[in-house]
């Protein structure tokens, strides 16, 4: 949906504090990160369909204000810090404050009008929930290396120990996803549909529901480089590059990874794939990265269609 904006305004994001960079003049030009102080930022705030708002991921920090903004009717986008500096630096702007990244963002925001942002309450429990179990999980996983290396008996019932109580902590993680998950039928259906796909578990299927609402509603290259399994061209002049992937969200990534590994044992529309590049003489990565890319093809068209899995699609190309 197009909106004409012509007011932009750029919010760095910090754990304490929010220096903002396009309100009236008058206006602060920095809030703090509590309720008081959000709530008098949009209070100063343009009306919503003459203003966007940018704020970059800060891995938390920016949750709360893009939970009351959006939910008072604001538009507000929240893009990948990376961005922003590369458009920072192709301005020629090296220096860096607070104020400074607030007025690059409000341009930034201005020149690219990235998508604004919705916002679900069970949609971010839901994410908040896989977050806390890969967490769990990476623990889990140093814990164990450290199980293998300790010669101490203490040291080594410590660690098991601790091992035991993150299984049971990962155990209660998975049961409130699910619950979550089954709570809505909208979100049931979904869930059962990503499952029914050889490969698929239920704990990919809720990644996929939590950290890729997109699924479904994209076409298959826009899906696929949003994850980051799309081949981008490396070509120069006469110089012609291998392609590669690059970027996208890599927690969607790993799961599919993992699906992948699952599916060329298990789903025969992947196994028959992969064969074919396999005896092409394509390397394992690459073969791997395409058997990602093209299960992220199908488990899309499914959502899209509102079809079960079926064998049929193996005439999806990637």
């Amino acid at each position: 949906m197009s909106h004409g904006y012509d007011k932009f305004v750029g919010i760095d994001v910090s754990k304490d504090g929010l220096d903002v960079h396009g309100l009236p003049n008058s206006s602060p030009s920095r809030f703090d990160n509590t309720a008081a102080g959000r709530a008098k930022l949009l209070s100063l705030l343009p009306p919503a369909g003459a203003c966007l708002s940018v704020v970059e991921a800060t891995g938390g920090y920016e949750r709360d204000l893009v939970a009351e903004a959006v939910t008072a009717g604001h538009h507000l986008a929240v893009v990948n810090p990376r961005q922003v500096r590369d458009f920072a630096k192709a301005l020629g702007l090296l220096a860096k404050t607070d104020q400074i990244d607030a007025s690059v963002i409000a341009r930034f925001a201005e020149t690219t009008r990235p998508v604004p942002k919705g916002y679900d309450e069970r949609q971010e429990q839901l994410r908040e929930l896989i977050v806390r179990r890969r967490q769990l999980l990476d623990h889990r996983t140093a814990e164990k290396n450290r199980a293998e290396m300790a010669h101490s008996l203490l040291v080594r019932k410590s660690v098991l120990k601790l091992i035991e109580t993150l299984n049971k902590d990962i155990q209660r993680i998975e049961k409130a996803i699910l619950q979550l998950v089954e709570s809505n039928d909208d979100w049931r259906e979904r869930f059962e549909r990503l499952k029914g796909v050889p490969g698929v578990g239920e704990q990919t299927a809720a990644t996929l529901m939590a950290e890729l609402p997109e699924l479904g509603r994209l076409n298959r290259q826009q899906v696929a480089a949003l994850v980051g399994v799309a081949p981008f061209n490396r070509d120069s002049g006469q110089f012609r590059g291998r392609r590669a992937i690059w970027g996208g969200r890599q927690s969607v990534r790993n799961a599919l990874y993992m699906a992948a590994l699952s599916a060329k044992k298990h789903n025969p529309v992947i196994r028959a794939f992969a064969a074919r590049l396999q005896a092409k003489g394509k390397p394992p990565k690459l073969v791997l990265t395409a058997c990602m890319r093209k299960l992220l093809i199908i488990l899309n068209a499914m959502l899209h269609s509102g079809d079960s899995w079926s064998p049929r699609l193996a005439t999806l190309t990637p």
